[in-house]
């Protein structure tokens, strides 16, 4: 457990029970597959931003504890989208595991993503609160969304960045701002928290999006739990190719512009160099560092508290990981 976990421990241990709970299923490989990924573990930054948001925001001195069935909903949400997104790309490595494609095949990890999706909305008509309910809707909309136009977007080395910037949002941003953002409405925020907690989730979720597309290009695969240049071989033009294509030599923008489009892992080794050398990887650092700053700027909504310390450490820890 991370240092900022430390300051909704029990509320995360209930979590996930809950979570194992719910993913009872009448059948077994339902149950099975749910299993395995809840057993891979994972950081579980969303539901951990949504315990976080609650707590800062006093909710559970009322004695209620939506906020668990909020947690486990959102990473309800996350799972499934990285079942679709493994069965999408091919994946066969996540979290130094087998993805569930690789384990079960694609019909049956594509199925139980159904399944989470809609035990998740299950659980939100449990706790009735529209404005919870249209967020939410709203937010698997748009992650639906980001993954086609990522799928329509790969293999074009001619995407800019700020329809990168857009795509990232969309698939990665949206989730984290919906953790905090409803976790505020249960916790009966105001209107200036409510849209400062929303904007917190948001500045994180890039960051998070950001260190990731540049531990592709210099991470190590163990820590990662997925095989390094695995963005490459997809196709997939992140921040430090569009940097690289757009301060390269002519020469190294056509490189990489060929191993875009053919998803060449041959041209790995070539394309890590000129990255690094053209200050790809610094530039995408330094973008993920004011997402980072502008976050941290919008807990000044909240009163200090150890949760609100928590969720400084866990912006500052976006941009200080290997993995």
């Amino acid at each position: 457990m991370l240092p900022f976990h430390q300051a909704v421990a029990d509320d995360f241990t209930d979590v996930n029970q809950l979570i194992i709970d719910q993913l009872h299923s009448n059948v077994g490989l339902v149950e099975n597959i749910g299993h395995y990924l809840v057993e891979a573990g994972g950081k579980r930054l969303r539901p951990l931003l949504a315990l976080l948001t609650a707590n800062a925001l006093n909710y559970p001195k009322t004695g209620k504890t939506q906020h668990l069935d909020l947690a486990a909903i959102i990473e309800f949400i996350h799972t499934a989208t990285l079942l679709h997104d493994d069965v999408v790309d091919t994946s066969d490595m996540r979290r130094g595991r087998l993805t569930a494609n690789a384990k079960w095949g694609n019909a049956p990890s594509v199925l139980v993503g159904d399944f989470l999706y809609s035990r998740a909305f299950q659980m939100m008509v449990a706790i009735g609160d529209m404005q919870i309910m249209h967020i939410l809707a709203e937010t698997t909309n748009i992650i639906s969304e980001g993954e086609v136009q990522q799928l329509v977007n790969a293999k074009n080395p001619d995407i800019s960045e700020d329809v990168y910037f857009e795509v990232i949002r969309k698939k990665t941003g949206v989730l984290f701002e919906a953790a905090c953002e409803t976790a505020a409405v249960l916790a009966g925020a105001t209107d200036d928290q409510r849209k400062a907690l929303r904007a917190y989730g948001h500045h994180l979720g890039l960051a998070f999006q950001l260190v990731d597309d540049a531990l592709d290009y210099e991470g190590d695969a163990e820590a990662l739990g997925k095989n390094v240049g695995d963005d490459l071989a997809e196709g997939k033009p992140t921040l430090p190719l569009i940097f690289a294509m757009r301060e390269a030599s002519d020469d190294n923008q056509a490189l990489i512009a060929q191993a875009i489009r053919d998803g060449d892992l041959g041209k790995l080794n070539e394309v890590v160099r000129i990255v690094k050398e053209c200050g790809a990887l610094t530039y995408t650092a330094d973008c993920a560092r004011r997402h980072v700053d502008q976050a941290i700027e919008q807990l000044r909504v909240l009163e200090d508290s150890k949760y609100r310390q928590a969720m400084t450490e866990l912006a500052e820890f976006a941009i200080g990981r290997n993995h």
